[in-house]
C-alpha cells in the first residue's frame, strides 16, 4: 500500500493562534528599572529548552536566540552584565551535530530543514564541524544542557569525556565542563549569579514518552543508578533533586524565576500523525479483515471461555473499512493471551498518540517482497511508535507531582514562577502577540504565511526562534510582575522562523 502520509511530519509543526496578549512594551525608548533584582550575573540553568536547542540539535545562528539570550540583550538596559554561552564557532557550517575524534556522533546529526524539492523535513546534508573533544572547561552563563534529566545536573562525571562510551556523560556538558567530576550545578554557581532561570523536568518524563513508553514508570524506586534512558523519574526523586538546585542558586540571595512544565504529550510530536492515518477501499478492507478473521476468531474463543471480557474482545478486533482507518499496535497493557496463540493486538483510538516519526513508517512494507507486510496494517506498529492512553496517563502523573514540587519549593523560598505548563497550553491552540500577529498551529496550511507563522521547529519537540521569544517574554512578564522591574519584552516576528532550501 502506498504510503500517502510520508511528510506528515511538515503539516502541524507549528504550535499557537489565540486570545491571551504578552504585554511586554515593545518601546525602548524611555528609561527601564529592574526593580528589586539585580541582573549583573544572569544565570540560566536547565535543558535542551534553555541551550536554544531546535530543529534536532544546538547550531550557531540559532543558539543565538536561546530564550535566555534574548533576555539577556534585555537585562543589558537594567544593569545586566555580559551573558555568555557555550561556543559554536567550530560550527562553521551551522549545521550543528557532533563529531566524536572525527567521526559522526551517533544521534547527534546536523539540524532539520526543509527541502522544497521534496516538501519535507530532513537532516541538513553537510558535515558537521563540532569536535566534542575539542574541550572548552569553561562555566558559561547559559547552563542549558540538552537532555539533561533533573537528577543529572548534579551528577559526577556527566561531563568527562571518558564516560560517553558508556552512555555516562553528555556530549554537551563534556565540551564545556570545567573539569570531568564537576557537576552542571556547580559549575553554574561557580559564577556567583545574582540572578536565575531554572527550568529543568521535562526530560525525566518526555524521553519516556518520545519513546511510545518503551520505559519503565520509576514511581517510588529512589535508586536513579538503575534507570534506564526513557524511564520516569520517581518525583520523590525529582523533589528531592529540585530542592538541592533550588539551595545551589540561592545559596547567596540570589533571586529567579522557576518554570512550571508543559504537558509534554501536547506538542506536535505527538499530535502531528493522526490515530487515523490509514486510507483504504472497500476492496483492500475486505482483503486484509479476512487476514484478521483467524485472530478474530481467537478474541471471541477467549471471551466466551471466560479469558477477556466481550467489551476487551470488542476492544482488540481488528476490523478495516474505506475512508481513513487506525493502525494496527501491540499494546502490552492487555490481557496477556500468548499462551494461546492469540497476540495483543488491537486498532488506534483518539487516545493513542502515534509519535512524529511513525509518519515515515506507516505503510511502507516489512519485506518488499510481501505487499501485506505493511507496517501498521498487515504488521502491527511495535510499542515504541505508540504512546498508549495508559502511557499517556503515567507522563501526566508524574508531571502534576513534579509541578506540585516544583511551585511549593519556588513558594517557600519567594521565587518568580513562569507557569509554562499554562503558557503552552495557550500555544497548543494558539497565540496573540503584542505586536498583532496570530500565530497557528498549521504548519503548512496551504497559505502565503504558515511558515512565517509557525512557532515550533522541525524536531516536533522544541520552539524555533520566534517560539523562543515567545518564551523569553513570558519570563519577562513573571520577573517584573514579581520583582517590580520594567524590562521591555521582545517582537517574536523580527525573530527567524524554519529554514527551507532549494534543494539538500
Amino acid at each position: 500500500m502506498k504510503n500517502n502520509i510520508k511528510y506528515l511530519a511538515i503539516l502541524a509543526l507549528g504550535l499557537f493562534a489565540c486570545e491571551p496578549e504578552f504585554d511586554n512594551p515593545i518601546d525602548e525608548s524611555g528609561a527601564y528599572t529592574s526593580g528589586s533584582a539585580d541582573f549583573s550575573t544572569f544565570v540560566a540553568v536547565g535543558n535542551s529548552l534553555t541551550a536554544g536547542y531546535m530543529d534536532g540539535t544546538v547550531f550557531r545562528s540559532g543558539q543565538q536566540n536561546s530564550f535566555p539570550n534574548i533576555m539577556a540583550e534585555k537585562f543589558a538596559l537594567v544593569g545586566g552584565g555580559t551573558f555568555t554561552q557555550p561556543s559554536f564557532e567550530d560550527d562553521v557550517n551551522d549545521a550543528g551535530g557532533f563529531l566524536l575524534q572525527g567521526s559522526p556522533l551517533p544521534g547527534f546529526g546536523t539540524r532539520l530543514v526543509i527541502d522544497a524539492s521534496e516538501g519535507g523535513p530532513e537532516n541538513l546534508n553537510v558535515t558537521s564541524t563540532v569536535e566534542v573533544s575539542n574541550l572548552q572547561q569553561t562555566a558559561y552563563n547559559n547552563m542549558g544542557v540538552p537532555g539533561a534529566k533533573s537528577f543529572h545536573l548534579g551528577a559526577p562525571g556527566y561531563g568527562n569525556i571518558e564516560n560517553l562510551a558508556f552512555g555516562a556523560a553528555n556530549p554537551y556538558f563534556v565540551r564545556h565542563a570545567t573539569s570531568p567530576n564537576i557537576t552542571v550545578i556547580e559549575d553554574a554557581t561557580s559564577l556567583n549569579p545574582t540572578f536565575f532561570t531554572l527550568w529543568i523536568g521535562n526530560n525525566d518524563i518526555l524521553s519516556y514518552a518520545t519513546s511510545g513508553g518503551v520505559g519503565v514508570d520509576r514511581t517510588g524506586d529512589p535508586n536513579v543508578l538503575g534507570y534506564g534512558g526513557n524511564d520516569i523519574t520517581d518525583p520523590g526523586v525529582f523533589a528531592f533533586t529540585y530542592q538541592g538546585l533550588v539551595d545551589a542558586l540561592t545559596a547567596n540571595g540570589a533571586k529567579g524565576v522557576v518554570a512550571t512544565l508543559p504537558d509534554v504529550t501536547s506538542i506536535p510530536y505527538f499530535t502531528t500523525v493522526p490515530y487515523n492515518p490509514v486510507p483504504m477501499d472497500a476492496g483492500t478492507a475486505a482483503f486484509v479483515n479476512n487476514a484478521y478473521a483467524t485472530y478474530n476468531g481467537g478474541l471471541q474463543f477467549a471471551a466466551g471461555n471466560g479469558l477477556i471480557t466481550a467489551a476487551e474482545a470488542a476492544q482488540r478486533t481488528i476490523t478495516f473499512a474505506a475512508g481513513q482507518n487506525p493502525v494496527v499496535i501491540v499494546d502490552e497493557d492487555l490481557t496477556n493471551l500468548s499462551g494461546f496463540g492469540i497476540p495483543s493486538y488491537r486498532m488506534s483510538t483518539v487516545n493513542d498518540l502515534l509519535i512524529l516519526p511513525s509518519s515515515g513508517f506507516i505503510g511502507t512494507q516489512a519485506d518488499p517482497n510481501d505487499p501485506s507486510s505493511v507496517n501498521g496494517v498487515g504488521i502491527p506498529l511495535a510499542d515504541n511508535w505508540v504512546l498508549t492512553a495508559d502511557e499517556i496517563q503515567l507522563v501526566r502523573n508524574a508531571r502534576t507531582a513534579y509541578n506540585n514540587a516544583i511551585i511549593a519549593i519556588a513558594t517557600e523560598k519567594d521565587l518568580a514562577i513562569a507557569d509554562m505548563a499554562a503558557t503552552l497550553e495557550v500555544l497548543v491552540s494558539g497565540l496573540r502577540t503584542a505586536d498583532g500577529q496570530i500565530y497557528t498551529n498549521n504548519y503548512f496550511d496551504g497559505s502565503s504565511n504558515a511558515i512565517s507563522t509557525a512557532v515550533f521547529s522541525l524536531d516536533g519537540v522544541h520552539p524555533n526562534s520566534r517560539g523562543y521569544a515567545i518564551v523569553a517574554n513570558e519570563f519577562i512578564r513573571v520577573i517584573n510582575e514579581k520583582y517590580g522591574s520594567d524590562v521591555p519584552g521582545v517582537t517574536a516576528g523580527y525573530y527567524p522562523g524554519v529554514t527551507v532550501v532549494p534543494t539538500n
